[in-house]
């Protein structure tokens, strides 16, 4: 299996670009908590070891490529959109939403930014260009996939603690068979989606219901 290269980034830093920006982001599918984005430039002088898209790795292996990453990297930046966020102008422009305020974020401001998928988010502070599954090709997109999310996962990991009915800390607010039993049981909580469609339906079934 390939492993993600840095030669994207070196070919821009040979034209005078740079510094160049990874960005992905994280929590697209859940029916519950924020989607997170981040935004990673490395340092080309001491590449962290064992990066890689983060759907490939296990959590340890990720919380080591996490640890490594922000040790070594020239700048990171985080940026979160809300379950009201997204239900008020859709997953899609939240997830850009996310990917500007990560960009944002970074201590250095990037002459460019590579961003994993085919969609370009618009106003962003730098020139860019998508990789289609950039997380499994270029080291920058690759590190922000894994910044992006651990940092959701440690914040579902939080969000278990006051919602531990929901199983949060097992499966992040994704729509398992599980998750789909508490809500239906329990109800949603502030941080479900209400846009998202078993969420939704719970409220058209149940009309006189809030949020917990």
């Amino acid at each position: 299996m390939k492993t993600p290269h840095f030669r994207f980034e070196k070919a821009l830093a040979a034209r005078g670009v740079w510094p160049v920006a990874g960005i992905d982001e994280a929590g697209r599918g859940p029916l519950a908590g924020p989607v997170s984005a981040a935004a990673v430039i490395l340092d080309p002088r001491k590449l962290p070891k064992g990066l890689d898209d983060s759907k490939r790795l296990s959590p340890g292996q990720r919380e080591d490529a996490f640890a490594a990453i922000m040790k070594g990297a020239l700048a990171v930046g985080i940026g979160l959109a809300s379950p009201a966020e997204i239900d008020r102008i859709n997953i899609r422009q939240a997830t850009f939403l996310a990917m500007r305020r990560a960009l944002a974020a970074l201590s250095l401001q990037p002459m460019h930014a590579l961003i994993d998928g085919n969609a370009m988010p618009a106003d962003l502070c730098c020139p860019a260009e998508t990789i289609v599954k950039g997380d499994a090709i270029s080291l920058s997109i690759a590190a922000a996939s894994i910044v992006a999310k651990v940092t959701r996962d440690r914040l579902m990991e939080k969000l278990h603690h006051s919602f531990p009915q929901y199983g949060f800390a097992e499966h992040a607010g994704y729509p398992t068979p599980a998750h789909r039993a508490a809500l239906a049981q329990h109800g949603p909580c502030i941080f479900h989606r209400r846009s998202f469609g078993p969420v939704r339906q719970y409220f058209e079934a149940h009309p006189d219901v809030d949020m917990a």
